[in-house]
């Protein structure tokens, strides 16, 4: 036997009697995944006190957000791959460390570029932490009950780190803006010393890590393309700048994809984006989180420059819909047992769809929070916690071990990166309508999100239907 697997931790095939060492590594995983949550939704409460102590414009601003967005989307699918070639184990603990430092020194910085740097160390930390997380997830709980189990819980703590963060943030703010960027460090390093004890070693993959131009390509064109996406509506869409990044991340690309396709021993086996399910599972996670943090984006928007209502109060509003997730994720594993994946999914769309259908034809140019903003809450956080963990389940379902973090860090990307373009487009439209103070220049925005959610909606009808009539023939 390898001295590498005196660890390993054997991988339950039941949802029952786990081991405490199994309960250990689930809620170091669980714990990552809030941070991730936590520190993103801290820091955009925070904005507007930064930039009064730093002196910082709002476009700069804008880069604290997208600089880690730009590090996250730009490297998650090489973050997943690397994990499945390294080693899970190493690559989970050196990104987790990295995250820790780096949230140190933006605790500690003055100067805005420099605090935007940090963001941006720490959106590819979470790049590798994330997927990384998610496929020792998959190899570490048996495909059925006991993975779809534990994608659950997983799920409860990534929701509960974002709501946690809005409400935190809002608190910590109060106290400086500094603290929400320290908080995440000691969590950071309890996980990073919980995660060494107890996630099992594994043994790298022999082959694949010597395609250094698969790497090249597969990493400029994918930070191209997210910059073009997030820079664009501050440069312009038709801008010199956006035209020719577009055009060379889509020129470094293809020549991965050229590359894949003929080395023998490729950095992604493109073979796994001929599966149905999975590309599904992969669009579905654009159309969820697309809409989702779009919609959200705006309400915080209207909110707090419409309204002037504090942090604190625009987190409360839209806390039902976090509280929703968290509540109702951990009964999703039953019911992936029981139906499937696939009607799951098909739900959470439908949800989705209904929820943003309700807010166009109730809010008018001033929603009411009860009529309006409530109901829609509670369909998207319905949406959210049926789809989430469905969604990560059937990303993954079938693939093998040696490529659970690349499949892992695909659906990743495609949320990640299709968020981004959609939020892009909004703040396009919102950006283009004439400012109002009420919610009418919103309007085109929710247009969009509820034509992305039904899209993702109609995606999972199609396949569902086809099955039903073979089921009838």
């Amino acid at each position: 036997m390898s001295t590498t697997d005196h660890l390993a931790v054997p991988a339950p095939t039941s949802a029952q009697c786990w081991s405490p060492r199994l309960w250990g590594v689930l809620a170091v995983l669980c714990l990552v995944l809030f941070l991730d949550g936590l520190d993103v939704s801290m820091v955009g409460v925070a904005l507007p006190s930064i930039g009064a102590e730093l002196g910082m414009t709002t476009t700069s601003l804008q880069w604290l957000v997208n600089g880690y967005v730009l590090g996250y989307g730009g490297l998650l699918l090489l973050g997943g791959r690397t994990a499945d070639l390294l080693g899970r184990r190493r690559v989970f603990l050196v990104a987790l460390a990295v995250f820790a430092a780096a949230s140190l020194v933006g605790a500690l910085v003055d100067d805005g570029t420099l605090l935007i740097v940090t963001r941006f160390v720490k959106g590819v930390a979470a790049a590798f932490t994330a997927p990384t997380a998610m496929s020792i997830l998959t190899t570490t709980f048996a495909e059925g009950p006991a993975r779809n189990r534990a994608l659950s819980i997983f799920t409860v703590f990534g929701a509960s780190g974002y709501s946690s963060g809005l409400i935190l943030g809002g608190l910590l703010t109060t106290a400086g803006w500094r603290w929400t960027f320290l908080t995440p460090v000691p969590l950071a390093l309890l996980a990073l010393a919980v995660g060494h004890r107890l996630i099992p070693r594994d043994r790298p993959e022999a082959e694949g890590g010597h395609d250094l131009i698969g790497a090249a390509t597969l990493t400029g064109g994918m930070l191209l393309a997210v910059y073009t996406v997030v820079a664009a509506p501050e440069q312009g869409w038709l801008s010199l700048t956006t035209i020719a990044s577009a055009l060379l991340a889509a020129a470094l690309l293809t020549t991965f994809f050229i590359t894949e396709s003929r080395i023998r021993h490729p950095l992604i086996r493109l073979g796994i984006l001929r599966v149905g399910s999975v590309v599904r599972a992969n669009l579905s996670l654009v159309a969820l989180f697309g809409s989702y943090l779009s919609f959200q984006f705006m309400m915080t928007i209207y909110l707090q420059d419409v309204l002037r209502w504090s942090p604190l109060q625009m987190a409360l509003a839209l806390l039902p819909a976090g509280v929703l997730v968290a509540v109702g994720s951990p009964f999703v594993g039953r019911l992936i047992d029981r139906y499937g994946t696939a009607p799951l999914i098909l739900t959470s769309m439908v949800s989705l769809s209904l929820g943003y259908a309700w807010f166009l034809l109730t809010a008018g140019t001033a929603p009411d929070y009860a009529v309006s903003v409530l109901p829609t809450m509670i369909l998207l956080g319905g949406g959210f916690a049926f789809g989430f963990s469905s969604i990560m389940a059937q990303a993954t379902d079938g693939i093998a071990d040696h490529e659970q973090g690349l499949a892992s860090g695909l659906v990743q990307t495609s949320g990640q990166v299709g968020a981004a373009l959609v939020l892009a487009g909004v703040t396009a439209l919102v950006a283009g309508t004439p400012h109002a103070a009420d919610f009418g220049q919103f309007h085109p925005g929710v247009n969009l999100v509820t034509a992305v959610a039904v899209v993702g909606l109609a995606l999972n009808v199609v396949p569902l239907a086809r099955r039903y009539r073979l089921a009838r023939s």
